[in-house]
């Protein structure tokens, strides 16, 4: 694998998820150890071509030797095209490119939710918020999320009540309201921030059943074992939600409403049956 010399990438410090794979890039040998500064380090006098504020949305790259630079995808594609050369052609490939670049986008304008800082920004310049991005997120989290509780929910037959095929888009859908209507009375300025933490806290909690319906697929248990395990998942999930609730200065009060919401959606069920 050949290292990509005398190029440097900007990164998002305050981001967890763009330290970890830069640092990724340099400790593979893709990148030399030189080639990865923060942004916020950049000095104001230094690389006068780089557009600030698109350095903060779209990983910029710069060529040292030509000033050049690039945004985004493209900088993704100019490093990874350089260390392994048969890729040249893919990320040549119009469409492919049209894909990836949005795909990108999606997750540089929600980087913040995924993964959220642990500090405080006093940086000048913060990522530009794009409310299409957002509710894109939000959507996409909502329907995989409950797809996986639909075929999950099947592993704690005599435990929990069946419902109808859509029961579960509806339940997630309907916590999705609940707590916007609780954020809004709260802090309406911290909407869809919350927002975003709180479909990604329910992402990672779909995502960790997943396991479970793999082992499930192989080897047959009682259902109890299923519901314990659905039950500690949720104890990670109501921790992890006090946990960014924090990290947003929201206090306990939408914690609280999190958990009454879903005590009293699983007493409606049980009464419903």
């Amino acid at each position: 694998m050949t290292t990509l010399k005398n190029y440097q990438i900007l990164f998002d410090a305050e981001c967890p998820m763009c330290s970890v794979y830069t640092k990724a890039l340099v400790s593979t040998g893709i990148m030399n150890n030189e080639g990865r500064t923060a942004y916020q380090d950049l000095a104001p006098e230094a690389c006068p071509m780089v557009d600030r504020q698109r350095a903060v949305n779209e990983i910029a790259l710069i060529n040292n030797t030509t000033g050049e630079v690039t945004y985004g995808i493209k900088s993704l594609f100019k490093v990874f095209g350089t260390t392994m050369p048969f890729l040249k052609p893919l990320f040549a490939f119009g469409p492919f490119i049209w894909v990836m670049a949005k795909v990108y986008a999606f997750i540089s304008y929600n980087r913040r939710v995924i993964v959220p800082p642990s500090i405080t920004s006093t940086y000048a310049l913060q990522p530009t918020f794009k409310l299409h991005y957002r509710i894109a997120y939000l959507l996409f989290t909502w329907l995989v999320t409950a797809y996986i509780l639909t075929a999950y929910v099947h592993l704690m037959h005599g435990l929990l009540p069946q419902g109808t095929a859509y029961r579960e888009y509806l339940i997630c859908g309907g916590q999705l309201f609940f707590q916007g209507v609780i954020v809004l009375v709260i802090a309406k300025d911290k909407l869809w921030s919350y927002l975003g933490n709180l479909m990604t806290i329910s992402f990672a909690g779909g995502l960790l059943l997943l396991p479970a319906l793999l082992v499930a697929h192989w080897f047959t248990m009682p259902a109890w074992v299923y519901m314990l395990y659905f039950m500690a998942v949720a104890g990670l999930m109501f921790l992890e939600h006090i946990r960014r609730a924090k990290l947003l200065g929201l206090g306990w009060a939408l914690s609280i409403s999190w958990a009454c919401y879903r005590l009293l959606l699983l007493a409606l069920i049980y009464l419903a049956n």
